[in-house]
This record gives structure tokens, C-alpha cells and sequence, in this order.
């Protein structure tokens, strides 16, 4: 194993940035609590087990010129591309959170979370957490390492990436796009159900001021909201696994095109 590192030294260092690249924009494997080395040698093993199909590709990479610099700062930026993505799907089920958090009264409750490595609301860390947990089931991290590391291999590399830059630079929008989309898909419900708990208690409080509804308001839309979120947690688990698989399909979509592209 090391003799054929050392042998292909400069072919495995590009596949291994890509590598490195991506798990330390991936949502959790990037998370401060794994340790450094943990990543290094999970990105080393991933990428001694890419290393056969790369070197299939029959590729002359001559590692004491100046762009074999930059062909190691463009695996890099393809590995960024490619984490940065799973992580704006994240960012959608936080936002949705935050959505609704002020509706809720918990918008002031925010504390650091170890997911996203933000300050969160308490409501944007529980929808992250659950998307962790639907992330693992649909098998995401298997999914991610088969797409995102073996088949943007076959497709992309550091000169095809600056050829298909319009096509790449669309697709990051259309990303950011959709996150703020599915946001407002997933904490619609939430907001729409609190708006009309919020505009009830007022119409109350003007019709019989005696009741005082004011004063119990904000425990009643906690107690509403919990029994909503119970409500809508089977719904928003199967939509947080369509969002996952239509992600990677995307993914792949992108990766054929540059495949389609370079032939």
C-alpha cells in the first residue's frame, strides 16, 4: 500500500486534496468535534481507493511545474463545490427553523450548535438534528462518497471545472435558490398555523378583555406549537429524505453534464 503511494506520490496528493476538500465542508464529518487526523485519514483511505480509476484515466502530471500548483488548488475548489452543496441543503432546514422560531417565542433562545457551527435557535438545531439523523438512514455519507468523490472523478477535473464554469456557477445559484424555497416550504405550515393562533388570541382579547389572553398568550402558542410539531415531524422527516435524494440527483446531473461536456 505505501509502496504504491509513494510510487504514484503526486497523482495520489490531487485526488487526496479533493478528498480532504470535501469532508471538511461536508455537514458533520466538518463539525470541529472530529478530530483532525480522523479526517486526514479518512480523506488518505478515500482517496488510495479512487487511486485505480484515476490511474486508469492514464493521465502525465509533472509535479515540479508551477501548475501543478494549480491543479492542486482546482481538486480543492471542486471538493469545496461539492461539500458546499450538501451544506446549503442543511441550511435549509436551520433557516426553517429560525422561520418559525419568532412565532414560537424561542427566537431569542439561541445557543451555539455543533452542526451547523453557528449560533441557532433552539427550533433550527432541532430541525437540524433531525435531518442528521434522516441523512444517516437514507444512507447520505454512502451516497455522498459514491457521488460526490468516485464519479466526480470520472467527470471533473481542474481544467474542465474552468471550461464549465458558467454551467457550475448556474447550478450554485439555482442552489441557494432552492434553500431559501425549501425553507419556506417546510416551516409554511408552522407560520401559517401560529399566524392564526396569533390573529385568534387577538380577537379574543379584543372581545372579552376580562379573559386577559395577553398574559397566557405566549404559553399557549408554545403548548400549540409542540402539539403542531408533533403533528408535522412524519411529514417534514419524508421531505427532508426527497430533499436529500433530489440533491443528489442534481449532483449527478451536473456531473454528467461535464462528462458530456468533455467528450
Amino acid at each position: 500500500m505505501l509502496e504504491r503511494i509513494v510510487a504514484t506520490a503526486p497523482l495520489f496528493l490531487l485526488v487526496a486534496v479533493r478528498c480532504y476538500a470535501l469532508i471538511r465542508t461536508t455537514p458533520l464529518l466538518s463539525s470541529s468535534a472530529v478530530p483532525g487526523v480522523a479526517k486526514i485519514a479518512l480523506a488518505g483511505f478515500a482517496a488510495y481507493l479512487v487511486l485505480p480509476t484515476v490511474e486508469s484515466y492514464g493521465q502525465t502530471i509533472d509535479s515540479s511545474s508551477i501548475t501543478y500548483i494549480f491543479l492542486l488548488l482546482g481538486e480543492g475548489l471542486i471538493g469545496v463545490v461539492t461539500g458546499f452543496y450538501i451544506t446549503m441543503i442543511y441550511a435549509a432546514f436551520s433557516s426553517a427553523g429560525q422561520f418559525f422560531s419568532l412565532q414560537m417565542g424561542f427566537s431569542a433562545a439561541e445557543s451555539y450548535d455543533a452542526l451547523s457551527q453557528v449560533e441557532n435557535p433552539l427550533m433550527g438545531q432541532y430541525l437540524n438534528l433531525v435531518a442528521m439523523l434522516v441523512f444517516l438512514q437514507v444512507k447520505g455519507f454512502q451516497t455522498l462518497f459514491v457521488t460526490g468523490i468516485t464519479k466526480s472523478f470520472t467527470a471533473l477535473n481542474a481544467y474542465s471545472i474552468i471550461a464549465g464554469r458558467e454551467n457550475l456557477l448556474t447550478f450554485m445559484m439555482k442552489g441557494l435558490t432552492d434553500l431559501f424555497f425549501d425553507a419556506m416550504m417546510i416551516s409554511l405550515p408552522m407560520i401559517a398555523s401560529l399566524f392564526l393562533v396569533t390573529t385568534s388570541m387577538g380577537i379574543l382579547s379584543k372581545a372579552a378583555p376580562q379573559m386577559n389572553l395577553l398574559s397566557e398568550g405566549l404559553p399557549i402558542t408554545i403548548l400549540v406549537s409542540f402539539f403542531l410539531l408533533t403533528q408535522l415531524i412524519p411529514v417534514m422527516t419524508s421531505y427532508f429524505g426527497v430533499l436529500f435524494e433530489r440533491a443528489f440527483d442534481k449532483l449527478g446531473t451536473l456531473f454528467t453534464s461535464f462528462m458530456a461536456g468533455s467528450s
